[in-house]
């Protein structure tokens, strides 16, 4: 039982496995820059800096950014040297096969499912708001029966705006990922655009008297906040399940990775400057903080060029997470720990499209009549957990692998992904306890998943036949 469960899949094996998939390789070092930034910023930088800022952290929101910031470059760096070693797609699911076994594998895939899904349907009823703010300033009002899930308030039926975009995604993603790059490249580029110009705008009506007190919520607040807004991170990692359908990965997705995450992190740090200089705090708990800042100096009209922007914003985050989600389930169906349809990949358009819309269903139907508010912490945890696993692996993999080929190597083995293992562990402890019940709930049934379907349809488990 032992050696079933910690069976490893060979990296020879899988770099033969993913010469014959049949995906495309049409993406280079740009378009993966873009896609990591299409992923980060969305829903964290147009929410969650209002909302953490007025009920967790204050003006220290800065440096409870900085913090899940250094944890995600640490958990960066580890991505970016399997990424360079085992160029396939899967992401931690696939370089936790190779070096912490085959359970490790599935349970590390089925959270990283939760994470994509539940990212997916969140962002889509945050898109959903800000597209009803926006066609409001024209006169045009949706039913407020079809613009809330049941149970959010207001009495809402279904979220429509929320399922629409998922299946507009949905069927985006299905045609082939560089049209998918392509429209996600030319949204990343818009919202850069209207997030530089909120900060250079924004500096003028900074008053620092608004940044006192500093640490309203005590150094609690500053973790608390970096644990909450790691929520903002998520995506980055989605860049290494793209590898499959690069052109020359094992330089293209490192840069991809560490790039992404550093233009990002700048532009949380100035974004949360200026937004906590232009209004006082406790003023920031709303679901539209950057445009309300705007409105709040005067300056309406901009308020709603940062709407805008803020719906491009989502968007490419429903696309990466999307594409992120569909080639996690992709690659463990084509191990055999899933059902095989879910691998089986369109003859014209080269994706995994039945999977495609599979996931695109389930999105929908999830944003459309469930509340998320309260899972959101669920997915930091999910987050953490694959973090702190890929930490491990890439010691491990020092050890079991010296001599394999690394275009990218992390400094410092074992110290660097040891400490970022511990700050993923120390963040993971201050989310709430129901967080962690629910969050172990879904473990365990992944478990029972995997022992009664994976464990004997498992590709490694035909060939000890």
């Amino acid at each position: 039982m032992k050696n079933t469960l910690l069976r490893k899949k060979s990296i020879s094996d899988m770099l033969g496995q993913s010469s014959k998939n049949g995906l495309k390789r049409s993406l280079g070092t740009f378009d993966l820059t873009l896609l990591g930034v299409g992923a980060i910023i969305g829903t964290g930088i147009f929410v969650l800096t209002g909302l953490v800022a007025a009920t967790t952290a204050g003006p220290a929101l800065i440096i409870s950014f900085i913090l899940a910031g250094i944890a995600c470059g640490l958990a960066a760096l580890c991505y970016a040297e399997f990424s360079s070693s085992i160029p396939v797609s899967g992401s931690v699911y696939t370089y936790a096969y190779a070096t912490l076994g085959e359970v490790f594998a599935f349970l590390i895939g089925w959270d990283l499912m939760l994470e994509y899904l539940l990212a997916v349907s969140a962002v889509a009823t945050g898109w959903s708001a800000y597209f009803q703010s926006f066609i409001s300033g024209f006169g045009i009002h949706i039913p407020k029966a079809l613009t809330s899930a049941p149970g959010a308030g207001g009495g809402g039926m279904v979220n429509l705006p929320a399922m629409i975009i998922i299946f507009l995604v949905t069927a985006l993603l299905s045609k082939g990922v560089k049209e998918s790059a392509r429209v996600n490249n030319i949204m990343v580029i818009v919202k850069l655009v209207v997030i530089i110009a909120f900060i250079a705008i924004g500096v003028g009506y900074v008053k620092p008297a608004h940044w006192t007190p500093f640490l309203p919520f005590g150094y609690s607040g500053i973790i608390g906040g970096a644990a909450t807004v790691f929520f903002a991170y998520l995506g980055f990692d989605a860049v290494s399940t793209a590898a499959e359908e690069v052109k020359n990965p094992q330089k293209s997705v490192p840069i991809g990775i560490i790039a992404s995450l550093f233009i990002c992190t700048i532009l949380y740090m100035l974004v949360t400057l200026v937004l906590t200089g232009m209004v006082p705090y406790q003023h920031l708990g709303v679901d539209d903080p950057v445009s309300f800042a705007l409105r709040y100096v005067g300056l309406d009209r901009m308020a709603g060029f940062i709407s805008l922007g803020a719906i491009a914003g989502m968007t490419t985050v429903l696309i990466v997470m999307g594409y992120g989600q569909v080639r996690i389930s992709y690659a463990m169906s084509r191990d055999g720990l899933l059902p095989k349809f879910l691998s089986s990949v369109h003859p014209k358009h080269k994706t995994p499209y039945v999977n495609t819309w599979v996931t695109g269903l389930v999105a929908a139907v999830i944003a459309g009549f469930v509340n998320l508010k309260t899972l959101a912490e669920l997915v930091n945890i999910g987050t953490l957990a694959a973090f702190t696993l890929i930490s491990i692996g890439v010691i491990i993999l020092r050890k079991t692998h010296p001599s394999l080929n690394r275009a990218f190597k992390v400094p410092f083995v074992p110290v660097l992904p040891a400490l970022c293992a511990v700050f993923c562990i120390y963040l993971a402890t201050s989310l709430p306890a129901m967080t962690w019940k629910v969050f172990v709930i879904w473990i365990v049934v992944g478990f029972l998943i995997y022992f009664f379907y994976g464990k004997r349809h498992s590709i490694l488990n035909t060939k000890e036949k």
